[in-house]
C-alpha cells in the first residue's frame, strides 16, 4: 500500500527545522555521556590511568625506530668525520715529510757543491802558487870555465843540442894533437898555409871549412875556442861519423 504522506506526525517531523535537530542531537549526545560517566566503579582513576598507559605503550613503537635509526645515522656521521680527520692529519704529516726530506736533499746538494768549488779553489790557489816559484826561481845558467875543460864541457853541451856527436875523450885527444890546447895556434907551413887558408885554433880548421860547418849560436870568430871545437866536431861527424873516429890529420 503506498505510504501516506498525509500522517499528522512525520507532518510535524518534516517541518523541523534544522536548528531543532541539532539541539536534539545535542540533547542526545549529553545523555550518553551522563550514562556513561554513572557506569564508572569506584576506582575509575585507576582504570583510566592504567588504560592511559597502555594506549601510551602501543603508540611509542615507531618512535623508538626513529631514535634508533638516528643515533646510526649520527655515529656513522662522527665515524666519517673522525676518519676525514685522520686523512687530512696524514696528508699534512705526509707532505711536511716531503718537504723536510726536500730541504735536506737540498741543503746536501749544497754542501757537495761548496766542497767541490773549494776543492777546486785550492787547486788553482795551490797551481798559482806553484806558477809563481817557477817564475821567481829561475834555472841558473850554467857557467864553464874559461880554460880547456871548460871549453871542451861548453862545446859538448852545444853538441848535444844540436844532436852533434862526439866525447870528451874524442876532442881532447885531437886538441891536444893539433894545437896542444892553444885556442890561437896557426899552421904556417902545411899546405892549407901555402894556399892562403892556413890551419886555425884548437883543432886547426881553415876558414872556408870554419864557415861551412859553423853551429848556430856559437861565436863567428873562428879564433873562439868553443866555436872552433863545435864547427870541427860537425865537419868530423859528416866525414867521418865522429870527431871520436879521428886519430890524424883530417
Amino acid at each position: 500500500m503506498p505510504e501516506n504522506t498525509n500522517t499528522p506526525g512525520r507532518s510535524r517531523l518534516a517541518k523541523l527545522t534544522k536548528q531543532h535537530r541539532i539541539a536534539l542531537a545535542g540533547v542526545a549526545t549529553l545523555g550518553a555521556a551522563a550514562l556513561a560517566f554513572s557506569a564508572v566503579p569506584s576506582d575509575a582513576g585507576t582504570t583510566t590511568t592504567d588504560a592511559a598507559s597502555t594506549a601510551k605503550v602501543a603508540y611509542s613503537t615507531e618512535p623508538i625506530k626513529g631514535v634508533k635509526a638516528s643515533v646510526t645515522d649520527q655515529l656513522a656521521g662522527a665515524s666519517l668525520k673522525t676518519e676525514a680527520i685522520q686523512a687530512k692529519a696524514d696528508a699534512k704529516a705526509k707532505a711536511a715529510k716531503a718537504k723536510a726530506d726536500a730541504a735536506a736533499k737540498k741543503k746536501a746538494a749544497e754542501a757537495a757543491a761548496k766542497k767541490k768549488a773549494e776543492a777546486a779553489r785550492k787547486a788553482k790557489k795551490a797551481a798559482s802558487r806553484s806558477s809563481q816559484r817557477v817564475k821567481l826561481q829561475p834555472v841558473a845558467a850554467t857557467t864553464y870555465a874559461n880554460n880547456l875543460n871548460g871549453w871542451i864541457n861548453h862545446a859538448l853541451a852545444i853538441m848535444k843540442a844540436k844532436g852533434i856527436p862526439g866525447s870528451y875523450n874524442g876532442l881532447y885527444k885531437n886538441i891536444m894533437r893539433e894545437s896542444s890546447g892553444n885556442p890561437s895556434a896557426v899552421n904556417g907551413w902545411d899546405v892549407n898555409a901555402v894556399n892562403g887558408t892556413p890551419s886555425i885554433g884548437l883543432l886547426q880548421v881553415i876558414q872556408p871549412t870554419f864557415n861551412a860547418y859553423h853551429v848556430s849560436g856559437t861565436s863567428t870568430n873562428i879564433y873562439d875556442p868553443v866555436a872552433n871545437i863545435t864547427a870541427a866536431a860537425n865537419y868530423a861527424a859528416a866525414r867521418y861519423g865522429s870527431i871520436d873516429n879521428v886519430n890524424s890529420a883530417y
